[in-house]
């Protein structure tokens, strides 16, 4: 299969294997994830033709053509990328037929920046098409990382003992706010902070409402600074709805509109969920089941704070939040490569763990994230304490292996009690 449609400065992503695999075995795929992150240029890597929906040319023709009969914008050069289909949900019903018309694998390459209300479609296109999720950059992908220290390569217990190099304060803020957008690689985190501003503003103002529901802008940015408050914690409704209220002129959201609202952001694939983790201890310890909130990318959350560099400089307890949505969001990406699950735990008597990394076959590991040096002490205690507890269940299955990612430290290396510390500067898949 030649491939045409490469873009010139293309940065190779984690997904590129991933989705050339998925090819392979269905029909379709389809790439979602927030805008701007980079799905449209990874379909072209290995796509020999294109269709944009949302193109301007010709008076939006490709999205007319598409309205009229969606049969009409499909090529005959395939894989075929579909761009921004959900604009013209009907493309989906299209491409599922024209799937199974044909017979074949590597069809059509699907990308959106949106979920639309899929109860008017007429099949879900299970077998045939494939979701494939992509998210911003990782430290990997940007050249941060050099991904000496493979994250499922953990559970085959390898001795570790290298140094990494000084880690300044400043820095591990500095590429933390920076974020992951392919576009604002080369750009000060400042520039970068600018470009997420930005970002937020075109949502609040234009992208809440593509499914053609008015919704208020000053309410959507309301709560969109009340998740960034709550980065990396299991705050409930009730308490975004209270958090909500700014000022005392603000007028209190009512629970169907928060609902509404924050449907939407999940839709825009502006708001990640980090899941609930049961390691199968006795019924009789309670625990949690809300999941973490997160926001797509730390740029988001730090621009909608109206925080950068220098402020969480002057605010460590902030930056450590926001440092642990950094490392979750990375681990997402890597073990989606092998088909990995990134939860968290936490249980009625306090114990919590920040990351719980499970593989398919129901093995895990578990990871405290600290941003200083000093806190790494305390993070193998939380970790150990966990590990005792579950041990001492009659059908509790323990870690294997248990990690503190620290962003301070200067090697990656396992401690006297067993527990690695690696910088996120050394991690990929």
């Amino acid at each position: 299969m030649v491939m045409t449609l490469k873009k010139d400065g293309y940065i190779p992503r984690l997904i590129d294997d991933e989705l050339r695999r998925y090819l392979s075995v269905f029909g379709a795929v389809n790439i979602t994830g927030p805008k701007w992150c980079g799905k449209t240029w990874a379909a072209y890597n290995c796509c020999n033709s294109a269709t944009l929906i949302a193109d301007s040319k010709g008076n939006y023709q490709n999205r007319r053509l598409a309205m009229t009969d969606p049969t009409l914008i499909f090529k005959d050069d395939l894989p075929q990328l579909i761009d921004e289909w959900q604009d013209v949900p009907g493309i989906w019903d299209a491409v599922r037929y024209r799937i199974d018309d044909a017979g074949r694998k590597g069809m059509y390459v699907l990308t959106g920046s949106a979920t639309p209300n899929r109860e008017g479609f007429v099949h879900s296109g299970t077998g045939r098409i494939k979701e494939l999720r992509m998210g911003t950059m990782t430290l990997f992908e940007r050249g941060i990382s050099d991904g000496k220290v493979s994250l499922k390569g953990l559970f085959g217990h390898p001795g570790l003992s290298f140094a990494t190099g000084d880690a300044e304060l400043k820095d591990v803020i500095d590429y933390t706010v920076h974020g992951g957008w392919p576009g604002v690689r080369d750009m000060t985190s400042d520039a970068s902070l600018e470009v997420a501003r930005g970002y937020i503003e075109t949502l609040v103002n234009n992208d809440i409402s593509f499914d053609g529901v008015n919704r208020d802008p000053a309410k959507m940015l309301r709560l969109i600074r009340s998740l960034a408050r709550n980065e990396s914690t299991v705050a409930s409704k009730k308490a975004l709805k209270r958090d909500m209220t700014e000022n005392p002129d603000d007028p209190e959201i009512a629970d169907n509109t928060l609902d509404d609202y924050l449907s939407v952001l999940e839709r825009l694939h502006f708001t990640d969920f980090q899941p609930a983790f049961n390691p199968n201890m006795r019924s009789s310890v309670r625990v949690g089941k809300t999941p973490k909130r997160h926001l797509a990318d730390p740029s988001l959350t730090a621009a909608a704070m109206g925080m950068n560099t220098e402020s969480y400089i002057n605010d460590l307890n902030s930056f450590g939040y926001l440092f642990e949505a950094l490392c979750v969001h990375d681990m997402r990406v890597y073990a989606a490569m092998f088909d990995g699950k990134v939860m968290h735990y936490r249980d009625g008597d306090g114990n919590e763990i920040d990351a719980v990394l499970e593989l398919p076959d129901g093995k895990w590991g578990a990871f405290e994230i600290k941003t200083g040096a000093h806190e790494i002490d305390d993070g193998a205690r939380s970790l150990l304490k966990m590990d005792r507890k579950i041990r001492d269940q009659e059908n509790g299955r323990p870690p294997e292996f248990m990690c503190v990612i620290c962003g301070m430290t200067n090697a990656a290396y396992i401690r006297d009690d067993g527990v690695y510390v690696i910088p996120p500067t050394v991690l990929g898949p």
